[in-house]
């Protein structure tokens, strides 16, 4: 999923939009600084789908140009999408996975559909491989993580750790992070790396799916250096330092502000779109 000569990738407009200004060298650092930098100024959200606009077109110019020039947001597949052309570009060595979100469901509840993006990467002179995840919504990891099973490993923000399942195939993980003291399984995934129209495969079912969260409800997400901001609906939350403030919105203008101003997603890339009205059917999604 390398970018070609036809599909090169912007790798200083990007730098812009997440204003980043640090060292280029692929090393361990410079890959933690671009990870923050970021799942700090690219949003999470999912207007399209809840507009009725499937995301199924995962190239670096698609994806530049969403997320870059017209300054929106997105989600997994298109965040961690984007940063892996960045990645490339830079001289890591980029492997893209899928995941089977868990969170938040039973432990006897169906197997879920292959519908979350990550990325392993692998850092010039360096053993091993670290997890990278900035598309996983509320949760996403905010530093990247040794693609190893066992050992607790700290973030920017919550602990976590990868616990390898039993299986008689591929090795398999199981994501993890501490919430509140508790230890929540977040996805789980192999290291199968994915072409490119599997991962748009993926996108377009949870863009399109009638019953899917996406196109259902409305959500959005930041991570900034202290905190996490996440919003549901009418809900918004902002999680620091173990405590939590909550603000419930009454209006979709309200909700429609806070996107704007609290997540920087840049709304009037859907002029022609009646967004405050769809948004208005979805505030207690």
């Amino acid at each position: 999923m390398g970018s070609s000569p036809s599909d090169a990738f912007d790798l200083p407009g990007y730098f812009g939009r997440i204003g980043y200004h640090g060292s280029t060298q692929p090393d361990s650092d410079t890959l933690r600084a671009i990870v923050a930098a970021h799942g700090r100024s690219i949003p999470f959200e999912n207007l399209d789908p809840l507009l009725g606009m499937p995301v199924a077109d995962l190239g670096a110019a698609a994806l530049t140009d969403k997320l870059i020039t017209r300054r929106r947001g997105g989600y997994c597949y298109e965040h961690n999408g984007l940063l892996g052309y960045a990645l490339d570009e830079l001289g890591y060595g980029v492997e893209r996975l899928a995941g089977r979100v868990v969170w938040m469901k039973e432990p006897d509840a169906p197997l879920p559909a292959l519908t979350h993006n990550v990325l392993a990467v692998t850092v010039p002179g360096e053993a091993g491989r670290y997890l990278v995840d900035v598309g996983f919504g509320g949760q996403t990891l905010s530093s990247p993580i040794r693609l190893q099973a066992g050992a607790v490993q700290q973030t920017r923000h919550e602990p976590y750790r990868l616990i390898e399942l039993p299986t008689r195939h591929e090795p398999e993980y199981e994501l993890a992070a501490q919430v509140r003291g508790q230890w929540q399984p977040l996805y789980r995934f192999t290291t199968v790396p994915q072409p490119r129209i599997d991962l748009e495969v993926g996108s377009w079912y949870v863009s399109t799916h009638p019953g899917g969260v996406f196109v259902v409800g409305l959500s959005a997400a930041l991570v900034t250096d202290d905190a996490r901001i996440n919003l549901r609906g009418r809900n918004l939350a902002i999680h620091r330092g173990g405590e939590t403030e909550r603000i419930r919105f009454d209006t979709a203008a309200q909700v429609l502000d806070a996107l704007t101003e609290r997540f920087g997603v840049n709304l009037s890339d859907l002029d022609g779109v009646d967004v405050e009205a769809r948004v208005a059917q979805v505030l207690d999604s």
